[in-house]
């Protein structure tokens, strides 16, 4: 009996030491001189026997209370140049998974493993270099903490080398990585540290450092350090030249014009210190550059897409960040570039060129000045702009911080076209963004207000948030208000003249066995109130949804909502031409139930399928949106969207059945060549657009280009207009 106590005692003690070891630890990064590294994933070098280790890795799922059973281990080193990262990850096989060989990979049914560097040790941004075991290769760059799904950016390029060795129950990697592709403190002598990988045949997911299920596993409150044998010296990044040269030849089909172009331009990246990055950008283009993802849009409301163009990507979140990202961003790259010709339509609206410094001033503050001015269209009554935003970041407590930006959007030339109250746009805000040193409490608190022409008062849009985590308990808060006339030419608001109010809470369950890995009950209702109309309820959904994820991976989620909108415009959700629209002034109520399933997204066959049925406005609706996947690994990859949406209106008022069918092929003839083509058929917007990129990687960042695009109209399947791109760019460091 005293042993089996004391046996018991021990296993206790010894657990709450496994935990506790994971909340500090560290492993020493040794400094050499003689770093003769072929980067060819085979960890033949001596070197690497005289490395320390970062094992002992942690289950993050299926449980994240245990070692894994897969483990894996980190080696590191460097000199004056380089890091360089030896991984060793043991599997069952060698049948791995993964979606072809193109870089920038991403998806939890694919095998990865990831390197996560927080170089200033402050927990809100990072850089991530991933590799899987065929040598394909991943950079990223991780903003706000981790705390979500938008704060990893897969769209961040840098120069670094990297490949892969398959053996019987194991592969290993090699990384080389400048630490001129960094940026860190001159004599730092430690940086925050994590690593994760994905497992698809042990279904296992691990991290070097716990993280608990209820974070994102790159959630940056959960690293442990590596200290450097020797303090780091200056960085000696160079000076990057990126020039393009680009021929189009293109026809409008609709007004019968053909246009053949050459154009130059190009880019330059700067390093000012171990710090500040500018970069410099000169007629750029941004024809490489992939299409965006149509969708079917039912609502009143603009659709916010997101930012691809590399220039405004790297530290994005110190410009895009501010307000809320949902209702009230007031700083929205996209509307750069982007401008509304006489009709009404979006338009390419050229950019002459642009600068954009952004890093580290002090040990927690951080600055962003962006500048970009766009070319006059005076055939479209388009002034010449000149667009502004300067931002500021600072630290407080462990990972939150204080922002502060202003905006000016400003034509400064007199123009017949340009009325006096749209002469320019200016906000100035202020954020606070709360961040615990554990992630269970995050939140924001801002106020921004907009200026312009002869109007000075008003003009505020403030909100809170406020956001609980636990293992069992979510629960989130949020409140705001937009006044009506306040405005942000450059940025992302999808409505003005509300008060918007959100109280969710959820319940969430750990089965100790069978098939359920967890499963949990929500209750999220949105309420708004216009304060114009005396505090009148406008709009409601109350949303009611229990979750599911299954051991093996796949989902399956049910849901209610209870809808009231009132519509103080007429309005035809079907967009159909000449229609009889819904009659404003009134208000609607209407009821649905929807249901989803995904598929284990580590089979070679994935689909992801969810329906929805109900009333909608005063009449009903039926749709079904799926996507299916189908990997020939690894250098072909298939998918198909296809939405539906049947929406049946009470006469007079019209009916619709709406389609959005979109295939795509990906073909990697190599680690180096890519062959895209995505066909996306709408027929809301009237439009069958084909987009066919082949891309030759032909060094380092450096790449050839052939792009062609076709677009149709769909009832008449006529042409609209069509493209054809041979682009040229090629990094050069000085």
């Amino acid at each position: 009996m005293t042993r089996a106590f004391l046996a018991v005692v021990f296993t206790i003690l010894s657990v709450f030491s496994a935990f506790s070891q994971t909340e500090n630890k560290s492993f020493t990064v040794k400094y050499i001189t003689d770093s003769n590294f072929v980067p060819d994933g085979v960890l033949d070098e001596p070197l690497w026997e005289t490395a320390e280790s970062a094992n002992n890795y942690w289950q993050y799922f299926p449980t994240d209370s245990v070692q894994a059973e897969k483990q894996s281990e980190v080696k590191i080193l460097y000199d004056d140049k380089n890091l360089y990262i030896g991984i060793k990850a043991y599997s069952i096989g060698e049948n791995y998974s993964l979606t072809s060989l193109k870089r920038d990979f991403r998806g939890s049914g694919v095998d990865s493993f990831s390197i996560v560097l927080d170089t200033y040790n402050d927990g809100t941004n990072a850089f991530l270099f991933g590799i899987n075991p065929y040598g394909v290769r991943r950079e990223a760059l991780i903003s706000n903490g981790g705390t979500d799904r938008r704060s990893f950016n897969l769209s961040w390029d840098v120069k670094w080398q990297g490949n892969s060795k398959i053996y019987d129950d194991y592969f290993t990697a090699e990384m080389i990585i400048p630490l001129t592709s960094l940026k860190f403190k001159e004599g730092a002598t430690k940086w925050r540290f994590n690593s994760y990988r994905i497992e698809t045949q042990n279904n296992e997911r691990s991290s070097w450092m716990r993280v608990p299920q209820n974070q994102l596993i790159f959630n940056l409150a959960f690293m442990g350090d590596m200290v450097f044998e020797k303090p780091l010296g200056k960085s000696r990044t160079p000076l990057a030249i990126i020039p393009y040269i680009n021929a189009l030849s293109q026809k409008d089909f609709e007004t019968d014009e053909g246009m053949n172009t050459v154009k130059f331009g190009g880019d330059a990246k700067v390093a000012i210190g171990n710090n500040l990055n500018l970069d410099v950008t000169v007629n750029p283009d941004f024809s490489q550059v992939e299409v965006d993802d149509q969708v079917t849009n039912l609502t009143r409301f603009e659709v916010s897409l997101p930012e691809k163009r590399q220039f405004f990507i790297d530290n994005s979140d110190l410009f895009a960040s501010f307000g809320d990202q949902r209702d009230a961003n007031p700083f929205f790259s996209r509307r750069i570039g982007i401008a509304s010709d006489t009709a009404g339509n979006s338009i390419e609206n050229k950019i002459i060129g642009g600068v954009r410094l952004s890093g580290k001033l002090t040990k927690n503050m951080r600055v962003g000045v962006l500048n970009i001015q766009t070319a006059k269209d005076e055939e479209n009554e388009i002034p010449s702009n000149n667009n502004t935003m300067i931002a500021l970041q600072h630290r407080v407590f462990s990972r939150s911080n204080i922002g502060a930006f202003f905006i000016n959007k400003q034509s400064f030339e007199a123009n017949d076209f340009v009325e006096r109250e749209e002469e320019y746009n200016r906000v100035l805000g202020l954020d606070y963004n709360l961040a615990s040193k554990d992630n269970t409490w995050t939140g924001q608190f801002y106020t921004h207000k907009s200026f312009q022409p002869d109007d000075k008062l008003g003009n505020f849009s403030t909100g809170a948030t406020m956001r609980y985590q636990s293992r069992k308990y979510n629960f989130y808060s949020k409140g705001l208000y937009i006044d009506e006339d306040f405005s942000s030419d450059l940025g992302f608001v999808r409505r003005t003249g509300i008060v918007k109010g959100i109280l969710s809470a959820e319940r969430v369950f750990w089965p100790k066995k069978g098939i359920i890995q967890n499963h949990g009950f929500q209750f999220f209702p949105i309420i708004l109130w216009d304060p114009n109309l005396d505090f009148k309820n406008t709009d409601y959904d109350f949303r009611t949804q229990w979750e599911v994820q299954f051991q093996d991976q796949s989902r399956f989620n049910l849901g209610m909502t209870n809808s009231y909108t009132f519509l103080f415009d007429s309005f035809d959700p079907t967009g159909t031409d000449d229609a009889l629209e819904l009659p404003g002034d009134q208000g609607y109520h209407y009821n649905s139930v929807e249901f989803g399933y995904q598929s284990d997204q580590r089979k070679r066959f994935a689909f992801d399928v969810g329906s929805e049925v109900g009333r909608f406005f005063n009449g009903k609706r039926f749709s079904v949106e799926s996507m299916m996947t189908l990997r020939f690994q690894p250098k072909v990859f298939l998918s198909l969207v296809l939405n539906y949406d049947q929406i049946n209106l009470p006469d007079p008022y019209p009916s619709a059945d709406i389609w959005l069918v979109s295939p795509k092929i990906d073909i990697t003839f190599s680690k180096s060549i890519f062959w895209s083509t995505l066909i996306q058929y709408s027929n809301q917007r009237d439009n069958l657009g084909i987009n066919s990129r082949l891309q030759w990687r032909f060094a380092p960042l450096s790449d050839l280009f052939i792009v062609y695009n076709d677009n149709y109209f769909v009832n008449s399947f006529q042409p609209r207009n069509r493209s054809i791109n041979l682009k040229f760019t090629y990094w050069l460091n000085i």
